[in-house]
């Protein structure tokens, strides 16, 4: 990937709030609603655990697992909002649109997951892009390449640490779409391309997964804000 220092793409502090506007409010209400049966166990984390002194703390069991997603879909949404707001050099109109709504899918997510871990949620993480280069068609579409895999295989990998089936079940519907969302961007890179050996095991037809180390240690090439992982399920 060209690195490109743009102030505007390095050291953007995530804010959900206010980049959130862009998402109709029926799209956030639906989730938010969805999400209000699982406040009242994931606010059992307490703020207490973002100790700055070794990172912001994921926290422990379930919760800790909803902030790991959440963490990965501010990642996301943020990278999604910054391809739209400015495009690559000739971008189709088509390519416009279709990634438009894969930006709001990644901020549905985040809210989601912001409104399900209510109290207990990180704060906004400042992510850093100035490895990639936003006016370029391959440097985009490779990174968001990129980040679709990698979220399709840290859900994977996470599932088997859930405990709660409530909480299992909307995981496997938010990483139905992150699939949908990388088999697409695979398109776009070459047609009918959505699927390959490196993401796919060739002899028995499963998605490769990977764990939270593994995922985070890749992500945090992007991500500036030190994240505590030492408390999650293994």
């Amino acid at each position: 990937m060209t690195k490109n220092t743009s102030p505007s793409q390095t050291n953007i502090l995530v804010e959900p709030d206010r980049i959130g506007s862009s998402v109709s409010r029926r799209k956030f209400l639906h989730y938010a609603g969805a999400a209000s049966g699982l406040v009242m166990v994931a606010s059992a984390c307490k703020k207490d655990d973002n100790n700055m002194d070794s990172g912001v703390n994921l926290g422990s069991g379930d919760t800790g697992i909803l902030n790991y997603a959440y963490a990965l879909e501010q990642l996301e949404a943020a990278f999604y909002i910054q391809v739209i707001a400015t495009p690559y050099t000739d971008i189709s109109d088509e390519e416009k649109m279709l990634l438009t709504d894969i930006r709001d899918h990644e901020i549905a997510h985040r809210e989601f997951f912001k409104a399900a871990l209510a109290g207990g949620a990180i704060p906004a993480l400042e992510v850093d892009f100035s490895t990639i280069d936003f006016t370029k068609r391959d440097s985009v579409l490779g990174t968001a390449k990129a980040f679709e895999d990698l979220g399709v295989s840290a859900y994977n990998g996470a599932g088997p640490l859930i405990t709660s089936a409530d909480y299992l079940t909307l995981a496997g519907k938010i990483v139905s779409v992150e699939a949908r969302h990388a088999a697409f961007i695979r398109d776009l890179i070459a047609p009918g391309s959505f699927v390959g050996s490196d993401v796919i095991d060739p002899t028995t037809g499963l998605e490769i997964s990977k764990n939270p180390s593994m995922v985070l240690s890749i992500a945090g090439k992007y991500i500036k804000t030190k994240i505590n992982a030492s408390n999650l399920p293994s």
